[in-house]
C-alpha cells in the first residue's frame, strides 16, 4: 500500500510541476505519458533519491536508497524522514526542516560537511546531499543522496599514508612534530614535564650491507613492535627514517620514570634477533632530552636529544644517556674538527708517520705501520684519538680513507726508486671495508704511483673480519688476488672462530698491545700471547706484537718465538725520511752487531 501511494504521490509532483513553471526545480517532462520513464529513471540513478513532504514524511525512495539505508521502499515511504538521521541529530534537525520549506533552495554536492545516514542495521553511513524542491503536492523536498564511503575510506587511507611511516605503520616525522608541538603547548600550559627519546640502532648498516634490505626492513618491523610493546598506551612512538626512533613520554613526574622506561626499551632491543636461520644480535643507543628544563621548542628538543644520543654510542652503544650542557660544547668542538678535518684534506694538512716492524731475530725492519698525523694552523697536533672518531661518525672516514692508501702507495714507489723497497701497512675503517668499490680504490691507486702490490698490506682487526666474515673474506681475497698482502690487526681482542679464521687470506697477525704491556707481570697474559704465537705457527701466519716498550718484553716474546715486533723500544712512528735514515744505517750496519734504535 505504502508503495502504491509513493508511486501515485510521485506521479502527482510530476504532473504538478511540469504545470508549475516558477518552482526552484521544474521536471524535464510535460506530460503524463512520460512519468514512467521518469520512474525508471530514478529507479537505475547511481544516487539515493528522496521526496519528502512539509510534514517531514517520505513519500518516495528509490532503489539506490534502499542500497544505501537498508531499509526497503516500502519501509521508508510513509516514515518521518527522521527514522534515516541518527539519534542526536533527529530533534534539531526538525526546526532546519522547517526553515528549509520557508525559503526552498537548491544545494549541489559538496556543501554539506559531515553528514551521514542511519542504517536499518544501526550502522551510520557517510553520505553527500543535494536538494531540490517542488511546489507539487504543496511543496515537495527532493533530496539526492549519494554514499561516500568509499571517498572517506580513500581520504583516511591518504590521511594515514601522510601521517604514519609507510614501512612500520607508526607515526612519521612530520605528525611527530605535530604532537611534539601539541606537547610543548601543554606542557607550557600546565606546567606538566615530558621527556623525548631518540633512538638510534647500533650497526644497522651492517644488516642491510650484509643481507639486504629486505633483511633490513624485517628488523625495523621487529624494532617497532618490541618499542610498542615496552611502551604505556599513552606514549608516542615514531620512527623518524631510516634505523631513528623516538619516543615521546607525557606527564613525567621524575627522572627514575624515563630511566625506568629507557631501560625497558634497550632490554627489548638487545635480545637477537631471528634472521634466516640464525641470530642476529643487534641493539641501540637513546638519547635523552627533558622539557621544559632542557628547551622548550621543538627543534632543540631533537637536537639536544640527538647530542645526547651520540654521546651514548660514544660510551660504549647499548646505553642511554640525559643532554647535558656540557655535549653542547662537545658538539661544537666535533663541528670545527669536522671543518677543519674537511680543510686539512683539501690543502694537504695531513701527514703519514711510520713505525717500524722489526725482525726479533735480526734486528732488521721488515716493515712499517702507516699512522696518521694532522697539525692544523689553529687547532695545533690533533692526535688520531680526538679526530678519527669525528671523521666515522660524520662519514668522513672515507675521504680519509682514501688519502691514506693513495699516500701509502706513493711513498712504497718512492722507497723502491730509492733502492729501499719496504712494505707499507694501512689500517682500514669498518666503512672502507664495506665500500663496494674498496678493491677497485687499491688497483687504481697503486697503478696510478706504479707501486708493487706486494709492499702494500691491509690491516684489518679482528672485530671488523668477523662482523661479517663472509663479506671480509670475499673483500679481502680479491685484494690478495692484486698481490696485496693482508694482516688481522688487534688480535686477540674480538671473538673469533677458527674456522672463519683458517678461510681468511691472512698472512699475519697482530697482537695487540694490552696482551704485550702487562706480559711480564700477568703470567695469564703470558699464556695467553705464547698460545696465540703457537697458534699462528700452526696455521703458518707471521706473528707481529704491538706495543713493546722494553728489553724484557722483547726477550720473553724472543723466547715464544714472536716473529717481529712494534713499539717505542725501537722507534715512535717517524716522518719518512727519518725511515730512509734508518734503512740507510742498517744496510751500513754489520749483521753482528745491536740492532740500530732510533731514540
Amino acid at each position: 500500500m505504502k508503495a502504491a501511494a509513493a508511486d501515485t504521490a510521485a506521479r502527482a509532483a510530476l504532473d504538478a510541476g511540469a504545470a508549475d513553471t516558477t518552482a526552484p526545480q521544474a521536471w524535464p517532462f510535460s506530460t503524463t505519458g512520460d512519468a514512467a520513464l521518469v520512474l525508471a529513471a530514478m529507479g537505475a540513478a547511481p544516487d539515493g533519491i528522496l521526496l519528502v513532504d512539509r510534514q517531514g514524511c517520505i513519500v518516495m525512495a528509490n532503489t539506490a536508497m534502499e542500497e544505501i539505508s537498508g531499509y526497503s521502499a516500502d519501509e521508508l515511504c510513509g516514515s518521518p524522514l527522521g527514522l534515516l538521521l541518527p539519534s542526536p541529530l533527529r530533534e534539531a534537525h526538525v526546526h532546519h526542516f522547517q526553515s528549509y520549506f520557508n525559503a526552498p533552495s537548491r544545494r549541489p554536492m559538496g556543501m554539506g560537511r559531515n553528514l551521514w545516514i542511519a542504517r536499518k542495521d544501526g550502522r551510520l553511513t557517510p553520505v553527500d546531499i543535494a536538494l531540490g524542491y517542488t511546489e507539487a503536492q504543496g511543496g515537495t523536498a527532493v533530496a539526492f543522496v549519494r554514499d561516500i564511503s568509499a571517498v572517506r575510506r580513500l581520504e583516511a587511507q591518504m590521511h594515514f599514508q601522510a601521517t604514519h611511516d609507510t614501512l612500520t605503520g607508526l607515526v612519521n616525522r612530520w605528525q611527530f612534530g605535530q604532537q611534539l608541538e601539541h606537547a610543548i603547548a601543554e606542557s607550557t600550559r600546565t606546567g606538566q614535564p615530558f621527556a623525548l627519546l631518540l633512538l638510534d640502532l647500533d650497526d644497522f648498516k651492517a644488516v642491510n650491507d650484509g643481507y639486504g634490505h629486505a633483511a633490513g626492513d624485517r628488523v625495523l618491523l621487529e624494532v617497532a613492535r618490541r618499542l610498542k610493546g615496552a611502551l604505556r598506551p599513552g606514549d608516542t612512538l615514531a620512527r623518524l627514517g631510516g634505523d631513528e626512533f623516538t619516543v615521546l613520554l607525557p606527564q613525567v613526574a621524575h627522572a627514575q620514570e624515563v630511566e625506568a622506561a629507557a631501560g625497558r626499551l634497550l632490554q627489548a632491543l638487545c635480545q637477537p634477533y631471528q634472521m634466516h636461520g640464525f641470530e642476529l644480535d643487534s641493539g641501540a643507543s637513546l638519547g635523552i632530552a627533558m622539557c621544559p628544563g632542557d628547551a622548550q621548542d621543538a627543534a632543540t628538543l631533537l637536537r639536544y636529544a640527538d647530542m645526547a644520543m651520540y654521546h651514548a654510542k660514544e660510551a660504549g652503544r647499548a646505553q642511554y644517556a640525559f643532554y647535558e650542557p656540557r655535549l653542547g660544547l662537545r658538539m661544537a668542538e666535533k663541528l670545527q674538527l669536522h671543518e677543519r678535518l674537511k680543510l686539512a684534506l683539501a690543502y694537504d694538512g695531513l701527514k703519514l708517520h711510520y713505525q717500524p716492524q722489526v725482525d726479533v731475530a735480526t734486528g732488521e725492519i721488515q716493515a712499517v705501520e702507516a699512522l696518521l698525523r694532522w697539525h692544523d694552523p689553529q687547532l695545533g697536533e690533533v692526535p688520531p684519538d680526538r679526530f678519527i672518531p669525528v671523521a666515522e661518525a660524520t662519514g668522513l672516514i672515507l675521504a680519509l680513507g682514501a688519502w691514506v692508501l693513495d699516500a701509502a702507495c706513493q711513498q712504497i714507489a718512492a722507497w723502491v726508486d730509492a733502492g729501499t723497497p719496504l712494505r707499507i701497512a694501512i689500517n682500514l675503517s669498518v666503512q672502507q671495508l664495506r665500500q663496494a668499490d674498496l678493491v677497485e680504490q687499491v688497483e687504481r691507486s697503486l697503478a696510478r704511483h706504479n707501486a708493487p702490490p706486494g709492499l702494500l698490506e691491509v690491516e684489518v682487526t679482528e672485530t671488523q673480519a668477523m662482523a661479517d666474515p663472509e663479506q671480509a673474506r670475499a673483500v679481502l681475497c680479491r685484494l690478495q688476488a692484486l698481490g696485496v698482502c693482508i694482516a688481522l690487526d688487534d688480535f686477540g681482542t674480538g671473538h673469533s672462530s677458527l674456522a672463519y679464521l683458517k678461510q681468511l687470506p691472512v698472512s699475519r697477525i697482530k697482537i695487540d698491545r694490552e696482551f704485550v704491556h702487562p706480559l711480564l707481570q700477568s703470567p695469564e697474559d703470558a699464556t695467553f700471547v705464547r698460545a696465540i704465537i703457537v697458534l699462528a705457527q700452526t696455521l703458518e701466519l707471521h706473528v707481529v706484537a704491538e706495543g713493546v716498550e722494553t728489553a724484557e718484553q722483547l726477550g720473553m716474546l724472543a723466547q715464544y718465538g714472536c716473529d717481529a715486533y712494534q713499539g717505542w723500544l725501537f722507534s715512535r712512528a717517524v716522518p719518512a725520511a727519518h725511515i730512509a735514515q734508518l734503512l740507510r744505517a742498517q744496510r751500513e750496519t754489520p749483521s753482528d752487531e745491536a740492532p740500530l734504535r732510533l731514540e
